[in-house]
C-alpha cells in the first residue's frame, strides 16, 4: 500500500483512500480558486503553475475556478483555460464578492479535502505540502505569513503595516492565537468547509455588490469554526505580494474593522449558534 500522497498513512483510512485514487470518483483535493477581473494575471501566466503542480501528484484533484461577475474577458479565458487541462471547470456567479465566490465553490466541491487559494498564486499551490500532514489530527489549516518560518517577499511597507495592525485587532476583539487569519490558502475537511461557510452572516449572503470588495470574512469563517470546538493549524508558508489596485488602505481597513466588529456583535447577540 502506498503511504498517504498528503499526509501521515495512520491517519486515514488506507482502503479507502487508495480506492478513491485509483478509481478517481471522488477527487482527494479539490482547489477552489475565485477569480474577478483577472484579464492581467492571465496575461502573466499566473494560473499554470496550478495544474502544472497537481497533475504531478499521486492523488485525484479538481480545480473550480469560480468567476464573480468579471466585468473583462475572465470568464471567457477561463473557460479556455479549463479545455486545456484536465480536471478544471469554470463556475459563473453574479458579482457578490470573494466570500459568497468561494463559498459557492465550496458549495460544488466533490473533494475530501478543500482548499482556497488565490488566483494571482501569491502563495504557491505547492505550499499545499506544508499543510496536509496536519490532517486529520486538526479540521482546518492555514496558511500564515506571520508565523517563524513564513517567507514574505516584495511586500509595500503600508501593506506590511496594515497587516500588524489589523491583526493586532483580530487577536483582541475576535480570535486570539491566530496570526495571520487573512492570507488566502486555507484548506478544510469537506464537511466542515461546507458547514461552515453555509453560516457566514456579515458576508456570503448572495447579495451583489459593485466593484472590488476586500473584506474580513476569513475572520469570521475562523471565529465560528473555533466557536463550534474545531481544531485549527497555523503553519507558516511563502508568500509573495503581487502588484494591484484593488486594495485600498484606508478604506480598506476601515471595512475590515468594522467587519471585525460585526463578528463580535453577532457573537454577543447569539447569531453563532
Amino acid at each position: 500500500m502506498k503511504p498517504n500522497p498528503l499526509g501521515p498513512q495512520s491517519s486515514l483510512d488506507s482502503t479507502r483512500t487508495a480506492r478513491k485514487l485509483t478509481e478517481g470518483k471522488l477527487p482527494y483535493l479539490s482547489v477552489i480558486i475565485p477569480a474577478y477581473n483577472e484579464e492581467p494575471n492571465f496575461e502573466k501566466g499566473l494560473l499554470e503553475a496550478v495544474p502544472k503542480y497537481l497533475e504531478k501528484q499521486n492523488y485525484s484533484y479538481e480545480i473550480l475556478i469560480v468567476d464573480d461577475g468579471s466585468l473583462d474577458q475572465t470568464a471567457k479565458l477561463c473557460q479556455g483555460f479549463a479545455q486545456k487541462h484536465k480536471n478544471v471547470r469554470v463556475i459563473k456567479n453574479p458579482h457578490q464578492g470573494k466570500a459568497e465566490t468561494v463559498k459557492k465553490g465550496v458549495q460544488e466541491a466533490g473533494g475530501e479535502y478543500i482548499l482556497f487559494t488565490d488566483f494571482d498564486q501569491a502563495t504557491p499551490i505547492s505550499e499545499i505540502e506544508k499543510l496536509m500532514p496536519f490532517f486529520p489530527q486538526y479540521d482546518i489549516v492555514i496558511g500564515s505569513r506571520q508565523l517563524p518560518g513564513a517567507k514574505r517577499e516584495k511586500e509595500s511597507l503600508h501593506r506590511h503595516l496594515m497587516g500588524l495592525v489589523f491583526n493586532m485587532i483580530v487577536q483582541t476583539i475576535a480570535v486570539r492565537g491566530i496570526w495571520d487569519t487573512q492570507a488566502g490558502f486555507k484548506c478544510f475537511k469537506k464537511e466542515v468547509a461546507k458547514e461552515l461557510f453555509g453560516q457566514l452572516k456579515v458576508y456570503g449572503k448572495g447579495k451583489q455588490i459593485q466593484g472590488a470588495l476586500v473584506t474580513a470574512f476569513d475572520v469570521e469563517l475562523l471565529f465560528i469554526a473555533r466557536k463550534k470546538g474545531y481544531k485549527i493549524k497555523e503553519v507558516p508558508i511563502m508568500w509573495h505580494a503581487v502588484e494591484t489596485t484593488r486594495v485600498s488602505p484606508l478604506k480598506d481597513s476601515v471595512r475590515m474593522f468594522r467587519d471585525v466588529l460585526k463578528v463580535r456583535l453577532n457573537d454577543i447577540k447569539g447569531v453563532y449558534k
